[in-house]
């Protein structure tokens, strides 16, 4: 039976549960900063000569959320995962370009994907929740940024880095984090887990 219609849910948390958010949070954090050191000279290519286009870099960096909650799949591990991560891409020697900025926004990408699960009560795993965590998360990230790092553009620019943003949560994030996901499965890395144990391709 999939998890789209088991009639209850356990959300307690198990010890494995815990141990496997702070595990993920911190091999992302580790993802996190080697994409933030590669981030410039990418986003200075020709191809992001348009500037709210770069966003379209950023869903790596939603992609913790998103797997910590299709895999944890109880009320706080998306937004735990993400925000785990962050400070781990802070912490770390020499830390990021955008300081203690990073904690806002682990906060507020962890909020957007963890928001979605809690939507469908934490009953449904599949590939288009998966893309509304990224999506959402990458909106919130957005968001934050016009205020925190272009209050100087025009709406339209900011409009448009919320969409190329948006995109990039919903693929990188969102598609991708759920194929990573599955593939652990397939791996038998996630046998302890419901994510582990289905054999059915839920929407």
């Amino acid at each position: 039976m999939s998890s789209a219609t088991r009639p209850t849910v356990d959300l307690r948390y198990r010890t494995i549960d815990l141990v496997t958010i702070a595990t993920l949070g911190v091999a992302f954090g580790v993802v996190f900063w080697a994409w933030g050191k590669l981030y410039e000279p990418l986003s200075n290519l020709a191809l992001f000569a348009f500037p709210p286009s770069s966003a379209l870099l950023g869903g790596v960096w939603l992609m913790a959320g998103v797997v910590g909650g299709l895999i944890i799949r109880k009320p706080g591990a998306a937004f735990a995962t993400e925000f785990i991560a962050a400070t781990v891409s802070a912490l770390i020697v020499g830390g990021t370009q955008w300081g203690f900025g990073v904690f806002a926004s682990g906060f507020f990408q962890g909020l957007g994907a963890e928001l979605v699960f809690l939507a469908v009560f934490y009953r449904r795993f599949g590939v288009l929740v998966a893309a509304g965590a990224g999506a959402l998360a990458a909106a919130f990230e957005s968001v934050y940024e016009w205020y925190s790092y272009y209050a100087d553009w025009s709406f339209g620019y900011q409009l448009a880095h919320l969409g190329f943003f948006v995109v990039s949560g919903i693929f990188v994030a969102g598609i991708g984090g759920w194929a990573l996901t599955r593939a652990l499965a397939s791996a038998g890395v996630l046998d302890s887990f419901a994510a582990g144990r289905e054999t059915t391709t839920e929407v």
